[in-house]
C-alpha cells in the first residue's frame, strides 16, 4: 500500500499542469486561466480570451488546478485510481483510534468524530493535509479555516464562522459523514469528493482524473500510514532472558 501511494504521487508531481477549472454551486463548471481574490467575500476569474469576472465566493464550490489526465497513458495512476490508495475498512467512529496528530484541536476532533460517526484519526489526516491545524488559513481559492471550507461548503452545512475551530471542525467532519454516506464507505471516493467535489465523482463514476485530487488524495493516505502504530511494549520477564538467558551467556 505505501509503495502505491509514493510511486502514485511521484508520478503526479512529474505530470505538467494546465489549465483551472472553476465548479460553481449550481453544478455548472467553467475552464479559466486564472483567479484571484479580491476581497474575503469576492473572486476574479480570468478567461483565456483575456475577459474577467467577478463574483462571490458563495457561488464557487471548487477551483481544480488542473484539467483531466489521460489515465490510459499513466498506468501507475490508472492502477492507483483502480485499486485506492485507503485501506478498506470501516471509516466510522472508533473509541480506539484517536487523531494522529498531536494538538490542541484533539478534543474537538474526538467530539466532532463522535457526533458524526468518522474515523478520528483520518478527519485529523485530513486536517494536517489541508492545513496544517492552522483555524485562520486562508488559501489563494477562497478556502478558510482548519479543513479549508469554501463558503458554499460552510453555508451548505451551517457553518457561520469559519475561522471558530469548533465550528470548522464540525462543518467539515459533517461534510464528511455525507461523503462517506454517499460512497457507501469508500474513503477514496469520499476523500477525492472532498476535494473535487461529489458532482465529479458521480461524472467520472469514481475518483476523478485531476491532477490535484490524485495528489490529494494521495496527501491524505500519506498522512495515515506515515504515524505507525506503537510497537508493544517489551514485558519486565522478556527482558530479564534477554539479558540474563541462554543467548546472552553463548555472546
Amino acid at each position: 500500500m505505501k509503495r502505491l501511494v509514493l510511486l502514485g504521487a511521484f508520478v503526479l508531481a512529474a505530470l505538467p499542469a494546465s489549465a483551472s477549472i472553476a465548479l460553481f454551486s449550481d453544478g455548472r463548471s467553467m475552464k479559466i486561466v486564472g483567479y484571484k481574490l479580491v476581497d474575503e467575500s469576492a473572486i476574479q476569474l480570468t478567461f483565456k480570451n483575456g475577459g474577467a469576472m467577478t463574483m462571490p465566493l458563495t457561488r464557487i464550490e471548487r477551483i481544480l488546478d488542473d484539467e483531466v489526465i489521460e489515465i490510459e497513458a499513466v498506468p501507475e495512476v490508472k492502477k492507483m485510481i483502480e485499486e485506492g490508495v485507503f485501506p478498506k475498512r470501516s471509516w466510522r467512529f472508533d473509541a480506539h483510534r484517536a487523531p494522529l496528530f498531536s494538538s490542541k484541536y484533539d478534543k474537538l476532533i474526538v467530539e466532532a468524530a463522535k457526533k458524526f460517526d468518522v474515523d478520528a484519526a483520518l478527519i485529523s489526516a485530513i486536517i494536517k493535509a489541508e492545513s496544517d491545524f492552522n483555524p485562520r488559513e486562508v488559501s489563494n481559492k477562497g478556502a478558510r479555516g482548519l479543513m479549508q471550507l469554501m463558503p458554499a461548503t460552510a453555508e451548505r452545512f451551517g457553518v457561520v464562522n469559519s475561522f471558530d475551530a469548533k465550528a470548522n471542525i464540525n462543518g467539515g467532519v459533517r461534510y464528511l459523514r455525507w461523503l462517506l454516506d454517499a460512497f457507501e464507505g469508500n474513503a477514496d471516493l469520499a476523500i477525492a469528493a472532498y476535494n473535487a467535489g461529489e458532482g465529479n465523482v458521480w461524472k467520472y463514476s469514481g475518483v476523478p482524473p485531476f491532477r490535484e485530487t490524485l495528489s490529494y488524495i494521495n496527501r491524505v493516505a500519506q498522512k495515515l500510514l506515515a504515524v505507525r502504530a506503537p510497537q508493544p511494549r517489551q514485558t519486565a520477564a522478556a527482558s530479564s532472558s534477554s539479558v540474563t538467558g541462554p543467548s546472552a551467556d553463548r555472546k
